[in-house]
C-alpha cells in the first residue's frame, strides 16, 4: 500500500477568492498531491484547503502554499472571528494509509525546518510533532494571537522550534505538526449572543470552565491547595469548543473541533449541544462542517437518529447519508453536496467503478455489444446484488410493518445484513470486469526476450489467478447471503413472501454463473493444486446453495 497523508493548511483569508486560488494553485502545481477541498468563511476570513497524496509530495506541495500565503496576504491587515498568528495559522498532516503517525510527524518537521529556513518564518511544532507537551496544544501556542505574538516571541520559553525568533509583521508566525484526522464542526443557535454560545461551548467542551464563587461569570476564582484555578470539565470528551457570532449569517454558533470522532461522534456532539442550549432557553437551528469528514461518520449518524425513531438502519448508503445531513441541518446555510465533503467519495477511483454508474439500459446495452466484458462474471454478481436487495426489501418491509413494532430492531438488523452483501457484490460487477481486463493487459506485454517472455508468463498466470479468485467470492458472498433471504421467506412480512421467493432464485444463478467463470479461468492456470481446490470448495458451494434455494422455494409455496 502506498503512503498517503493528508494536509489540512488553514490560510488566514476568506474573502479575497483571486488570493486563495493562488495559493491553491501552488497545491495542484505538484505531481503526486490531489487537492480535495476548499472551504472559505467570510465571517472568519479563513480558508481550510484539503488535500491528500504520498508525503514528500505533500510537504513540498505544503512549503510552497505557505510561501505564497506569506507573500499574498498582509496580517497586519486582517481581521476575522476566528483565532490566528499567521497567513498560514496552522498546517497539520494527517497519515491517512501506510503510514504511522510518529513517520507523518517526521515529514511535519521536515516541512517546518523548510519553512523556517527559506521563508525566514517562526514556525512552532505542535501535537505529535511536538517533544515538549507543555506546549503542544494549538490553542496554547496560538494565545496572544498574531497582535501578542510580537511580545510572547521574546519570551525564552516561546523560542520557535524553527526559523528566528522574529514575529513577521506581514505573514506572522505559524504552527505545523502532525495529529489524529479531526472533524471542524460548527452548530448554529437561534441567537446573536455570543455570550450565551460561549456559555453552551463551556458546558461540553472537554476543558469546562474555570471554578467560581457565586456568579458562573462574575464571581471570585475558586483555587485549590496549590493556589491553581479549580476546573469544572465540560460533558465530552475530545472536543474543544467555542462560541462566536457570525455576521455573514447573521447568528452565534459553537465552534468545536471534534479530535477523536471514535470518542465523541458528530452525532452526539450535536444533540448534546442541542441539550445544553435547551436548558439555557436558545434553540439549535442546525450545523455546518468545515473542510471534510469521514464516510462512517455520516453514517453513523444516520443510523443513530433512525434508531431513537425506531426505524430500520438497513438501508442505502445514500439514504443514510441524506437522513443524516436532515437531521444535523448540515444543509441549513448552504447546500451540503456528500461527493464534495465526504473523504472517501473525493478519493474514490471511479474509473475503477464504470459499470455501476450506468443505468439499467446502458448497462444491458454495455453487456451486448461486441465486447467481451462485462462477461457471464459481471452479470453474476449483479443477479446476485439483485437477489439480496429483494431479501433486504423484505426485511426493511418487515422492521415498518403496522403491528410488528416491537420486532423493527430484529428486522433492522437483517436489513443491515443484506446491504452489506449487496454493496459487496456491487462491487465485484465491476471487479470482475477489471480482472479480465488485467489478463487483457498481461498478454499485451512484450516477448521479444526470454526475459520478457517469462515475465510476460507470469503476468498472464497472476491475472489469471485473480480472475479466478474474483468469481469464487461471488460465490461466497451470494450463498452466504441466502441466509438472510431464508430468513425473510420464513418470518419476514407474509405479503411479501415471494419476493424473498425470487430473491433466491437469483443468488441460485448468481452462485452457478459465477462458477461457471471459476472453471474456464481454473482451467488455465498451472498451478493445479490453487485450482483443483477451489473447484472442490466450488462444488461444495454449488451442491449447498441448490439445496437451500429449494427449502426456501419450499417455504416460500407453502405461504401462497
Amino acid at each position: 500500500m502506498n503512503q498517503l497523508i493528508e494536509c489540512v493548511p488553514n490560510f488566514s483569508e476568506g474573502n479575497d477568492m483571486n488570493i486563495i486560488k493562488q495559493i491553491t494553485n501552488e497545491i495542484e502545481a505538484v505531481e503526486g498531491v490531489k487537492l480535495l477541498n476548499v472551504d472559505p468563511g467570510k465571517a472568519t476570513n479563513r480558508t481550510v484547503v484539503t488535500f491528500v497524496g504520498e508525503p514528500q509530495a505533500v510537504i513540498t506541495a505544503a512549503f510552497f502554499a505557505i510561501k505564497k500565503a506569506g507573500e499574498l496576504i498582509d496580517m497586519s491587515k486582517h481581521k476575522g472571528e476566528h483565532p490566528r498568528m499567521g497567513a498560514t495559522d496552522v498546517c497539520p498532516l494527517i497519515p491517512i494509509a501506510g503510514i504511522t503517525m510518529e513517520e507523518t510527524a517526521e515529514y511535519a518537521k521536515k516541512l517546518a525546518e523548510r519553512v523556517g529556513k527559506e521563508l525566514d518564518i517562526a514556525v512552532y511544532l505542535y501535537e505529535a510533532a511536538q517533544a515538549n507537551k507543555q506546549r503542544s496544544n494549538l490553542s496554547v501556542i496560538r494565545a496572544g494571537e498574531y497582535e501578542g505574538f510580537f511580545k510572547k516571541i521574546k519570551l525564552p520559553e516561546w523560542k520557535p522550534d524553527f526559523g528566528p525568533a522574529e514575529h513577521s509583521a506581514r505573514s506572522g508566525s505559524t504552527v505545523i505538526g502532525a495529529r489524529d484526522f479531526l472533524v471542524a464542526y460548527n452548530i448554529n443557535l437561534n441567537t446573536t449572543s455570543t455570550r450565551r454560545a460561549n456559555a453552551i461551548a463551556f458546558d461540553v467542551r472537554e476543558a469546562g470552565r474555570v471554578k467560581r464563587e457565586g456568579n458562573p461569570v462574575t464571581g471570585k476564582i475558586v483555587t485549590d491547595e496549590k493556589g491553581n484555578p479549580v476546573n469544572i470539565p465540560g460533558s465530552l470528551k475530545s472536543v474543544k469548543a467555542i462560541g462566536w457570532y457570525i455576521e455573514e449569517y447573521g447568528i452565534a454558533q459553537i465552534s468545536m473541533n471534534l479530535t477523536n470522532i471514535t470518542v465523541t461522534p458528530v452525532h452526539i456532539a450535536f444533540d448534546e449541544v442541542c441539550k445544553k442550549a435547551n436548558e439555557r432557553g436558545i434553540r439549535v437551528t442546525g450545523s455546518e462542517l468545515v473542510g471534510l469528514i469521514p464516510l462512517k461518520a455520516l453514517l453513523d449518524a444516520g443510523k443513530y437518529f433512525l434508531e431513537k425513531q425506531n426505524r430500520s438502519t438497513g438501508i442505502s448508503e445514500k439514504e443514510l447519508i441524506k437522513i443524516a445531513v436532515k437531521s444535523l441541518g448540515l444543509d441549513e446555510l448552504a447546500p451540503f453536496k456528500p461527493e464534495e465533503r465526504i473523504i472517501e467519495y473525493l478519493l474514490k477511483d471511479v474509473s475503477q467503478a464504470r459499470l455501476i454508474r450506468m443505468d439499467l439500459v446502458e448497462f444491458a446495452n454495455e453487456t451486448a455489444s461486441e465486447s467481451p466484458a462485462p462477461g457471464g462474471g459481471s452479470i453474476s454478481a449483479y443477479i446476485g446484488a439483485l437477489g439480496i436487495s429483494l431479501g433486504t426489501m423484505v426485511a426493511n418491509l418487515s422492521s415498518h410493518k403496522p403491528g410488528w413494532d416491537e420486532r423493527w430492531k430484529e428486522f433492522s438488523d437483517w436489513a443491515e445484513k443484506g446491504q452489506h452483501f449487496k454493496n459487496e457484490l456491487l462491487k465485484m460487477v465491476d471487479e470482475d470486469t477489471n480482472a479480465f481486463n488485467r489478463i487483457m493487459t498481461a498478454f499485451g506485454l512484450p516477448k521479444a526476450t526470454d526475459e520478457e517472455k517469462k515475465a510476460r508468463t507470469a503476468a498472464i498466470q497472476e491475472a489469471t489467478k485473480y480472475a479466478t479468485e474474483v468469481p469464487f467470492k461471488v460465490m461466497k458472498l451470494c450463498y452466504d447471503s441466502m441466509e438472510v433471504i431464508k430468513a425473510m421467506a420464513e418470518t419476514g412480512n407474509p405479503n411479501s413472501v415471494t419476493d424473498a421467493g425470487v430473491g433466491a432464485l437469483c443468488a441460485r444463478s448468481a452462485v452457478m454463473g459465477a462458477f461457471l467463470n471459476v472453471k474456464i479461468n481454473a482451467a488455465g492456470l498451472t498451478d493445479k493444486d490453487f485450482a483443483g481446490k477451489l473447484i472442490a470448495e466450488g462444488n461444495v458451494i454449488e451442491e449447498k446453495t441448490q439445496q437451500l434455494e429449494t427449502e426456501i422455494l419450499e417455504l416460500v409455496n407453502s405461504k401462497i
